[in-house]
């Protein structure tokens, strides 16, 4: 690799020097720990929050938590293990500004403070505006955010954009996962925890030393299966599993006194009976009555086994899967300088998906197939050289290079039920089910059964960066920092969808076309683009940080790759690419520490403004029927956020953290209409009641929602929780018993694109429980309890095709408990 060969040249010259830790800090064993302070526990309440002993990299450098003028929370390994956190959709109940949902592997997103990818949406031609780190490799596909952390030593969470220190330009956040490093002490872990549903989980890793002081192993293994939480009464089975397997080993090589090489591999497959959403709902639309979910439902004698969604019970006809393998392999390289540091991350890796969904959430066979199964492969190369230590200026600057490329072999049937659910059946009376006469295509089964589309679906993704920052300490309290990052994207895609009724001929009727149509098209973009950021930091006290930051930033424009709308035959292509979102950031920030450091308090205030948001839109744009990937005018987000961390005694520890999310659209004036609004001619402002909290005028085409909420995102979100402990001893060994709990909550949130009283997720709040012994460096038993009150929510709603009124939804966890047993050799 060339830039391995470019350290390995580089060594030789470079005169041996330790790392400079962060003042007041020393380095031992490989443990960050500051002077007057215990060392990092990753103990919820210090590693989550930050409390002045903690050391993060989310610049790039060792520095502890309260200096670096970024909002930016931690959790710790003990943290996850302790409270159950180990994937990102379970650490939303820790951190209030995070967002997570899925509603499969690869329909899922990743939001901060509301921002990140359009809400309900999965289109290969963009990217997530939030990234995700693993051990400083870019993982590009948000499905990676599904599976299980292995051996991780912290999880950070940085909160606004970060392209100007990140691979890749991070426009709403980044969540940086490190894991363990190897070690030359020889050391083991194992965790096992048993609960009920048949949950388990295992996990392990084991670390030492292949050639004394030179070469060091480390292998990590994480295992969960748990059989599934809702029930199908057609196929006898349970649905919604869990199936995980991890795999992960690094390889530390101290080639010389100045440079370090680190070799890492993964596999991780997951395998589930996953994921069917079920029953929430009905609403009126505009469509005719007889075109509405109940008639067309009692049409065909069918009723959903429970209109309850917290009995927990589906009748799709469709056997579900959500497989999906993700590995990869990657070398960072870290050559001492003397004063500085070079740093090279090479890697490459892989998503593989494997699915089988049924998209009309119901046992009737209207679309039993409905998959897009898709390879992805990636290759990037980072190089970056940043000071070390503290300095009257310090530095970063880097090269990035990105590759990927994505195969998607999509395929929709239509079943025979889809004619009487999908078409028209004519001039009939209102509330009527039947047809206005017995030839008519909606009364004919065969029309629409077996219709099929076929879609071959390509992808390339070139970028590549240069970025960079660099901090003047005018004095010893005031710091100002100014970073820039030059980028360059280029896209380019195939899509060609070839449609055969169920005979397998290419003729299709009116009727056949308007549900599936055939189209072929080739969109390319490219793009360069400047970014940079300003912050201005001061030290009040040395406990007493504040700062001011300025961004702007891009994320980059995209491609639509799940079709285009038609003008009668031929898609339009001027609806093939999406111009990149312009986003200006204002941020202030506030860290404290008191009462001898045993009470941390942040405070951050900001505000983001989104300029030409990538989202969903409809046909004012182009003057046809179908949703696409577009510019939608301009979004706002902003809030203030805390996270406090307590220590009354050296017995208890306490936090509680806050944010206060105003998320809107400043201008979207031709979004999808919400289902109160969709499936029927023109209305006027004359019927506003058919549109509670929706300004403007509407048509049959899209809906004007400036100036509503962004979807996924709560106005108030809190977490909450306490660990109190007491000295004991259990069969001659000292420690601790303790009891824990975390709490959360969530106000109410939209679930839609175009808010609808249909989807709003009512607010809630989950409490968890804990409690055990624990020996320091030795054993840890506790019993746990999560969603104690057994509380009925919604992970997520969303609505079936077509404007029938029905909605679907995506019952969260119901009360788990189980034991977790962990050992530290």
């Amino acid at each position: 690799m060339l830039t391995l060969a470019m350290l390995l040249a580089v060594q030789d010259a470079a005169p041996a020097q330790t790392p400079t830790p962060p003042p007041g800090a020393s380095v031992e064993g490989g443990q960050v720990d500051v002077e007057g302070e215990p060392p990092v526990t990753g103990r919820l309440g210090t590693a989550q929050q930050g409390g002045g002993d903690i050391v993060v990299t989310a610049r790039r450098r060792a520095e502890t938590v309260q200096r670096v003028p970024i909002a930016v929370s931690v959790i710790g390994g003990a943290a996850i293990a302790e409270t159950g956190a180990y994937n990102v959709g379970r650490i939303t109940q820790l951190q209030p500004s995070l967002q997570f949902y899925s509603t499969n592997p690869r329909n899922s997103a990743a939001n901060i403070r509301g921002l990140g990818a359009p809400f309900g949406l999965t289109n290969d031609g963009i990217e997530q505006g939030v990234g995700i780190y693993v051990d400083q490799v870019y993982y590009s596909r948000i499905a990676s955010a599904t599976f299980d952390f292995t051996d991780t030593e912290r999880i950070e969470i940085l909160r606004g954009p970060q392209g100007t220190l990140y691979g890749t330009n991070t426009t709403a956040g980044a969540i940086n996962i490190t894991s363990r490093a190897p070690s030359f002490t020889p050391e083991a872990r194992v965790e096992l925890t048993a609960g009920n549903y048949d949950f388990f989980q295992g996990k392990a890793s084991v670390s030492g030393p292949l050639v004394a002081d030179a070469i060091a192993i480390r292998l990590s293994t994480s295992i969960t299966t748990r059989r599934g939480t809702i029930w199908n009464t057609t196929q006898r089975e349970w649905q919604n599993s869990q199936d995980n397997l991890g795999l992960r080993s690094q390889i530390l090589w101290r080639a010389t006194p100045t440079l370090d090489l680190t070799f890492y591999g993964d596999y991780n497959r997951q395998n589930p009976n996953c994921c069917v959403q079920i029953y929430a709902r009905t609403g009126l639309t505009q469509r005719p009555l007889n075109r509405q979910y109940d008639a067309l439902a009692a049409a065909q004698g069918y009723r959903v086994p429970s209109t309850n969604a917290f009995d927990r019970i589906t009748d799709v006809d469709t056997d579900l899967r959500a497989k999906q393998e993700l590995g990869g392999l990657s070398l960072v390289g870290a050559l001492d300088l003397g004063g500085a540091e070079l740093t090279s991350v090479t890697a490459w890796r892989f998503w593989n998906w494997d699915p089988s969904n049924d998209r009309d959430f119901t046992g009737l066979a209207i679309t039993p197939v409905s998959a897009n199964p898709s390879q992805q492969r990636q290759f990037s190369q980072e190089l970056r050289i940043g000071s070390v230590g503290e300095n009257r200026v310090d530095y970063t600057l880097g090269a990035f290079y990105f590759y990927q490329t994505i195969d998607t072999q999509g395929s929709q049937v239509q079943g025979p039920a889809a004619s009487r659910f999908l078409l028209n059946p004519g001039n009939v009376p209102p509330g009527v089910a039947g047809c206005a006469a017995p030839t008519a295509n909606a009364c004919n089964p065969a029309v629409l059964n077996g219709l099929t589309s076929t879609n071959t679906i390509g992808f390339t993704n070139t970028s590549a960066a240069l970025f960079g920052k660099l901090t003047w300490r005018v004095t010893d309290a005031l710091q100002l920092s100014g970073g820039l990052r030059l980028n360059y994207d280029k896209k380019d895609g195939s899509y060609v969808s070839v449609v055969t009724t169920g005979t397998g001929g290419t003729a299709l009727n009116a009727d056949q076309r308007g549900v599936l149509a055939p189209q072929t098209y080739r969109p390319e973009f490219d793009n360069w683009n400047l970014s940079g950021d300003v912050t201005a930091a001061y030290a009040v006290t040395p406990d007493v940080n504040a700062y001011a930051t300025y961004a702007r930033s891009y994320k980059s424009g995209g491609i639509n790759l799940s079709g285009l709308p038609l003008d009668g035959v031929n898609p339009i292509l001027a609806a093939a690419t999406v111009a990149p979102e312009k986003v200006d950031h204002f941020e202030l920030g506030l860290k404290t520490q008191f009462l001898d450091r045993r009470a941390t308090v942040n405070i951050a205030a900001f505000r983001t403004e989104i300029s030409d948001y990538q989202a969903t839109v409809f046909n004012g744009q182009l003057g046809v029927l179908r949703g696409y990937l577009a510019n939608a005018g301009k979004v706002r987000t902003q809030g203030i956020e805390i996270d406090s961390a307590f220590r009354p005694t050296a017995r208890l520890n306490v936090y509680a953290n806050a944010a206060y999310t105003d998320a809107k659209y400043v201008r979207f004036v031709d979004a999808p209409c919400p289902p109160e609004l969709s499936g029927g001619a023109a209305a006027t402002a004359a019927n506003p009641a058919s549109a509670p909290g929706t300004p403007g005028g509407f048509s049959p085409a899209n809906c004007d929602i400036s100036g509503l909420r962004l979807p996924g995102v709560s106005k108030w979100a809190f977490s909450y929780g306490a660990e109190y402990n007491l000295p004991g001893r259990i069969g001659g060994l000292d420690g601790q018993y303790y009891l824990g709990y975390d709490g959360s909550y969530r106000s109410t949130f939209s679930s839609n694109p175009s808010p609808s009283a249909y989807t709003n997720i009512k607010g809630y709040s989950l409490s968890n429980l804990r409690a055990g012994f624990k020996a320091e460096g030795s054993w840890n038993v506790f019993a746990w309890l999560r969603n104690a009150f057994d509380q009925d929510y919604y992970d997520v709603l969303a609505l079936q095709s077509g404007s029938t009124g029905l909605v679907v939804g995506q019952p969260g966890d119901p009360r788990t408990y189980g034991v977790t047993v962990s050992r530290a050799f």
